[in-house]
C-alpha cells in the first residue's frame, strides 16, 4: 500500500530564533517558561493539575455555601451516624451488636477477624462512617459538574486513606502482634525495606525481588526470531512446535504504554507459546520505547510504521494467506482504526480481529476521566514538552493512585510496618518495566479520543483521512473484563454498537492484566460468552450480563478453538522470514527494542 511507503518519521527541525520577531520572541519564551515551570511543580504532584485540582475544590465549596438545605441535611447526617456509633460503643458488651457499617468486599483492609474485636472494631468503624459521610458530601450536591465532583471524590478518599486505623502502628491489631511477637524486629526490617526501596528509586533500579526475573532468560522465552525492523518496531516470527500449522499466521499489536512481553511471560502463562502449542504460526510486534528524538510521533506513524508494515512484512513470508489480528488495550484500539482505514480500501488482508480490553467511545473511558480536561492535559503537555515524552513512573504513579488501597498503602503496611517482602511475580516484574509514551501521540490520544471522543463521531484521521468503524465486516471476538478500571467492560462492551461485524463477547473475572493473562488450569477462573451476529439484535449490557452462559477455567481454550473455526485445515510451518524479500532473521527473540530502557 502507498502509505506503507512513508518516510520513518523525525523530529522536524526546530524554530529558529533569527526567524522570529521580537514580539514573537518574547511569546515563545514566556510560552517555553510556563512549560517548563509546570513540568518543574509535576515532580511534586505527579500528573495531577494544581488548576484542576483548585478548580473542582472551588466549584464544590462555592455550591455547598450556596446550599444551605444541603449544609443543614450534611450535619443531620453527621449526627445520625455520631448517634450510630455511640450506641454502638455502648452495646459493646452485649454478643449481638451489629455494626454499624459494613466493610466493602473490595476493601481489604479491615477484612482480617481481629478489626472485629474491641478496640479495633471502635477504630474500623469510626473511619468507616466518616469515611461514607464525606462520601455523601462529595457526590451528592446539586449544581456542581460530574468531573469536579468525581475528582472532589476522588481526592478526599486520597486524603482519608492517609489516615486509615490500619496505617497506624498502633491502631491496627496485626502491626501489634507482630510487633509484640518479633519484638520490635518487624520495624527494624521495614525501616532497612524503606532504605533499600529509596536506594533503588534513586539508582533507577528495579523493585526488591523483581531482580529475579530477567527478560530472554525466564521471561520472553518462547524461541522465535526478528525478522523484521524498523525505527519504531521489531517484529518477531515465533518457531513452530507443531508438524502443521494453520494456514492463517497470527499478529499480536501490544499496547505501547506496556512491555509486549506480558503476552510472553513465564512458559506456563505464556499466550504465545499457548497459540503456537496449538498450531498457530504467531507474529508479535515489538515497539521502541520512545525517546526525545521521537517526540513528533503521532497515531499515523504507529498505524503505518507499525501495523501495515507488520503487516505487509508477514505477506512477504506467508503471501496469498489472511491474517488473524489481535489488538491489546490501545494496542486494540489502534488495530480498530487500521481495521476501518483498510476495509475503507478494499484492503481484505484481515481473517478475524480480537480485541483485548480494548476501547473504541471513551465517553465512559473509566477512572482515567478523572484527568482528563483541558486543564489537565495541557498540563501533561507541558510535562511532556521539555523531555518529548511522559515518563513510564509517572503514568504507574496516577494507575497506582486509581487503587492506592491496594498499590500503596497495603504495600506500606506489609513492607514497611510489617517488615516483610511480597513475593514478586512474572506479572509483577513486567509491570514494574515501565515504558514511555512520545509527547505527540500521547497528546493526540487524550485530546482527539478520551477528551473529544473523535473516533466514535467519525472525526478521527489516520493520514488526513477520515475513520468509519462501520466500514469493519470481519468477525470479532472482543476481551473484557469484569473489574479492569482503566477499561470498563461496558466501555469495551460499545464495539457491538459501531461495526457491522459478527462479534463474541467475553467478559471474564478479573482485572485489566489478569483478566487477559488468564492461562487454563487456574481453579478460580470463569467467564461469560456469547455471540452476537449481524442480523440479531444488540442486546443492552445489563441484558446481555443476564443471558451470556457462565463457563469455568480460563477463556483461551474458547478463543483458540474460535479461531481454528475461522482457520483453513493445517499444513507445513512457514520459514522464519523470507530471505529473498530481505527479510533475513537479524536476532533471536526478545530481541532488541524490549530490553532498551
Amino acid at each position: 500500500m502507498n502509505e506503507s511507503k512513508r518516510k520513518s518519521p523525525k523530529s522536524p527541525p526546530k524554530t529558529e530564533d533569527s526567524l522570529l520577531s521580537k514580539s514573537e520572541k518574547s511569546d515563545y519564551e514566556g510560552l517555553n517558561f510556563d512549560k517548563l515551570f509546570h513540568a518543574t511543580i509535576s515532580q511534586l504532584c505527579n500528573w495531577l493539575s494544581p488548576g484542576a485540582l483548585m478548580m473542582s475544590f472551588a466549584d464544590w465549596l462555592i455550591y455547598l455555601l450556596f446550599s444551605p438545605a444541603q449544609r443543614v441535611d450534611l450535619n443531620k447526617n453527621a449526627l445520625k451516624k455520631l448517634g450510630q456509633f455511640l450506641l454502638y460503643v455502648q452495646l459493646q458488651s452485649q454478643d449481638k451488636c451489629e455494626p454499624c457499617i459494613e466493610v466493602r468486599q473490595t476493601d481489604h483492609r479491615f477484612q482480617n477477624e481481629a478489626w472485629s474485636q474491641f478496640p479495633f472494631n471502635i477504630y474500623s468503624q469510626s473511619f468507616l462512617l466518616t469515611e461514607e459521610w464525606w462520601d455523601n458530601a462529595t457526590t451528592q450536591l446539586r449544581g456542581v459538574s460530574k468531573h469536579h465532583e468525581n475528582i472532589v471524590n476522588f481526592v478526599t478518599r486520597q486524603i482519608l486513606d492517609i489516615f486509615a486505623p490500619s496505617n497506624i502502628p498502633g491502631m491496627n491489631p496485626e502491626i501489634i502482634a507482630a510487633s509484640i511477637n518479633e519484638q520490635g524486629m518487624n520495624f527494624i526490617n521495614g525501616w532497612n525495606n524503606f532504605i533499600d526501596d529509596i536506594i533503588r528509586y534513586l539508582n533507577n533500579k528495579p523493585p526488591a525481588g523483581s531482580e529475579q526475573y530477567k527478560v530472554g532468560t525466564n521471561l520472553a522465552v518462547t524461541p522465535g526470531k526478528v525478522i523484521y525492523r524498523n525505527n519504531l518496531i521489531e517484529l518477531i516470527q515465533y518457531e513452530p512446535t507443531t508438524a502443521t500449522v494453520h494456514p492463517e499466521p497470527i499478529l499480536i499489536i501490544p499496547a505501547w504504554i506496556m512491555k509486549y512481553y506480558i503476552l510472553d511471560l513465564s512458559p506456563n502463562n505464556s499466550m504465545v507459546k499457548f497459540l503456537v502449542d496449538k498450531g498457530h504460526t504467531v507474529f508479535m510486534i515489538s515497539w521502541k520505547n520512545p525517546t526525545s528524538e521521537d517526540r513528533d510521533l503521532d497515531f499515523s506513524d504507529y498505524a503505518i510504521h507499525g501495523v501495515m508494515d507488520a503487516l505487509n512484512a508477514i505477506n512477504q513470508i506467508i503471501p496469498e494467506e489472511k491474517i488473524h489480528t489481535v489488538g491489546y488495550c490501545i494496542g486494540g484500539t489502534l488495530l480498530t482504526m487500521v481495521a476501518a482505514k483498510m476495509a475503507a480500501k478494499n484492503d481484505d488482508r484481515l481473517k478475524t480481529m480480537t480485541l483485548f480490553a480494548a476501547q473504541t467511545d471513551f465517553q465512559d473511558a473509566g477512572e482515567l476521566q478523572l484527568f482528563i480536561d483541558e486543564n489537565q492535559l495541557t498540563y501533561i503537555e507541558d510535562i511532556m514538552w521539555e523531555k518529548g515524552y511522559l515518563e513510564g513512573s509517572q503514568m504507574a504513579g496516577a494507575f497506582s493512585m486509581l487503587r492506592s488501597i491496594d498499590l500503596i498503602w497495603s504495600r506500606v503496611v506489609y513492607d514497611y510496618l510489617l517488615g516483610k517482602r511480597q513475593k514478586v511475580s512474572d506479572l509483577m516484574a513486567w509491570d514494574y518495566d515501565t515504558t514511555r509514551m512520545p509527547y505527540k501521540m500521547h497528546s493526540e490520544y487524550l485530546r482527539r479520543l478520551f477528551l473529544n471522543n473523535d473516533l466514535v463521531e467519525g472525526r478521527f484521521k489516520i493520514l488526513d483521512e477520515n475513520i468509519n468503524l462501520a466500514d469493519i465486516t470481519v468477525p470479532i471476538f472482543s476481551v473484557s473484563t469484569i473489574k479492569d478500571h482503566i477499561a470498563p467492560w461496558k466501555s469495551v462492551y460499545k464495539i457491538h454498537y459501531f461495526t457491522d461485524s459478527d462479534i463474541t463477547f467475553v467478559l471474564t473475572n478479573a482485572g485489566h492484566n489478569t483478566g487477559i493473562i488468564n492461562e487454563p488450569g487456574d481453579p478460580g477462573r470463569s467467564y461469560q460468552m456469547l455471540t452476537h451476529k449481524l442480523d440479531d439484535k444488540h442486546l443492552a449490557p445489563e441484558v446481555w450480563l443476564e443471558r451470556a452462559p457462565h463457563f469455568k477455567d480460563s477463556w483461551w481454550p474458547a478463543w483458540e478453538k474460535w479461531l481454528k473455526e475461522h482457520s483453513g485445515p493445517k499444513k507445513k510451518p512457514p520459514a522464519l522470514g523470507n530471505p529473498e524479500k530481505d527479510l533475513r532473521p537479524i536476532c533471536d527473540a526478545p530481541g532488541t527494542y524490549v530490553l532498551k530502557k
